[in-house]
């Protein structure tokens, strides 16, 4: 049971990996159409990024904290 629980509060890295390729695809459709935007599109994104990222580091962070705590 430990170990279900550590893999599914992994699996929010899986959540992360993909909000952050819909970000970038987002992104860059965006320069492409207005390059004149890229700072601003580019401040953005890297925000929206270093987010999504951090979600991921707390779903290892409790993944572990489940099989320390537990195991």
């Amino acid at each position: 049971m430990i170990a279900i629980g550590a893999g599914i509060a992994a699996l929010t890295g899986a959540g992360a990996g993909i909000g952050i390729g819909l970000a970038t695809s987002k992104a860059v459709e965006g320069i492409a159409r207005q390059p004149e935007a890229s700072g601003k599109i580019t401040s953005a994104l890297i925000l929206g990024c270093a987010l999504a990222e951090a979600t991921a580091i707390y779903g290892l962070v409790i993944g572990l904290m489940i099989i320390i705590m537990m195991g």
